[in-house]
């Protein structure tokens, strides 16, 4: 493939922002090389500023349920765009989208809208802190919940141990009250509350993981993940950010049987627009102003473009529901994933929930950070070139994972899989 316009724009672009990207995940870092610059998008279909076409399994990182530019959501956007952009005033839209959410997910009571999953989060864990009058926050390595200064740690060397900032610019201070554990670890789990029970104003995770790559939780995490923060007094924040929506309608917490205090949400509640949202219990949400002190706003929360798309998006998925399609589709891809893996002896694993797809190239199976990060990055890079030059568009990393969607056809699946066979095949 030409890749020549790419190449120039990228260039440019290097000169004018950081890195030439304005958000990391597309700077291909984590298999080398220059990203390629996309011109459009359709159904489950991708082209480049050159004129290459590719089956797209990135879908703007998850939002992308029935694929690109689904002519309901581009109506809905297009028709709210003529009544005017922003206002900084209540919409009916607001209304709309905060409804759709609560009668799709249970654990919502009383929702609030803003721009971003990482906003989401970072209220979400100011809320837990107001609500329960304590500091400490307990997260897992490898779970991503937004560039959050007090949630970008690293983990200390045991269970009792605090974390230390994982990145310039993180004061001690605010990594200070976080707690960083390891994903599926009941016994770590145990023994930071039996130290820091009275502390602990609340637990974030992804119910299940898509940032090391696909991770199940076990039942026995959680199981203890509910009981010990109810046994102590702090609240379960579920980040469904990602699998919210995603995995089926009312979430991974409807599928896994999770009953959260508090849920944060982003990219298909936004129908491909910046949206964010956190909700639960309305005791909970009734300590936010103005009903209550805990500090939050936004000029553009439920901004009636963004509101738009996501009641266009959540409608869709509520009428025409696609999740059993889906699920075939992405068995499909995930049997033929190990089958070409395998004929090709090249060792690895295949994590599925959902649409939600990872391939591992790894000899053992991915419970945790330790073990995802065993992974042969360098093979899954050599591999992700060979997928790309033969028009599949993969997440640019081994620790993502692909979205498969409405858009995406049984024959777009054997085609990919007919793509990877040749691509182990020249590893």
């Amino acid at each position: 493939m030409n890749h020549e316009r790419s190449r120039a724009i990228f260039s440019e672009a290097q000169r004018l922002m950081p890195g030439g990207v304005n958000s990391p995940a597309r700077a291909f870092g984590g298999v080398g090389g220059e990203p390629i610059v996309i011109e459009r998008g359709a159904g489950a279909r991708l082209w480049d500023v050159d004129g290459n076409r590719y089956i797209d399994y990135v879908g703007s990182w998850g939002p992308l349920i029935f694929g690109h530019a689904h002519p309901r959501v581009v109506e809905a956007v297009v028709a709210a765009a003529r009544r005017g952009t922003s206002f900084g005033a209540p919409t009916p839209g607001e209304n709309e989208l905060a409804r759709l959410i609560i009668e799709a997910v249970p654990s919502i009571e009383k929702v609030r809208l803003v721009s971003s999953g990482t906003e989401a989060t970072m209220s979400a864990i100011r809320l837990a802190r107001g609500y329960t009058g304590r500091e400490a926050i307990v997260k897992f390595a490898g779970n991503y919940h937004g560039h959050v200064d007090s949630l970008l740690v690293a983990a200390g060397s045991s269970a009792a141990t605090l974390g230390t900032p994982d990145s310039p610019g993180v004061t001690t201070g605010a990594s200070r009250d976080t707690l960083v554990l390891q994903y599926n670890d009941v016994s770590g789990l145990q023994e930071a509350f039996q130290a820091h029970g009275q502390r602990i104003a609340g637990v974030i995770f992804e119910p299940i993981v898509g940032n090391m790559g696909v991770v199940i939780p076990t039942p026995e995490f959680l199981t203890a993940l509910r009981h010990l923060t109810q046994q102590h007094g702090a609240l379960l924040i579920c980040d469904e950010v990602m699998t919210g929506f995603r995995v089926t309608y009312g979430g991974a917490q409807q599928r896994l049987g999770i009953q959260p205090d508090l849920t944060t949400l982003g990219k298909i509640v936004g129908g491909g627009l910046p949206v964010g949202a956190y909700g639960g219990r309305a005791d909970i949400m009734d300590r936010i102003l103005p009903a209550g002190k805990v500090f939050q706003a936004g000029t553009l929360s439920g901004n009636p473009l963004a509101t738009a798309a996501g009641c266009a998006m959540l409608t869709l998925l509520r009428d025409e529901p696609p999740y059993e399609r889906l699920e075939q589709l992405s068995a499909r891809l995930e049997r033929g994933l190990k089958e070409a893996a395998t004929a090709a002896g090249v060792a690895h694993q295949v994590a599925r929930a959902g649409s939600m797809v990872t391939l591992f190239f790894s000899t053992e199976p991915v419970h945790d950070w330790p073990s995802a990060s065993r992974c042969d990055t360098q093979r899954f890079g050599r591999w992700f070139w060979q997928m790309l030059e033969r028009g599949n568009y993969l997440p640019c990393s081994q620790f993502e994972a692909m979205f498969v969607s409405a858009a995406h056809t049984e024959t777009d699946i054997d085609d990919t899989v007919a793509t990877a066979r040749e691509a182990f095949a020249s590893l």
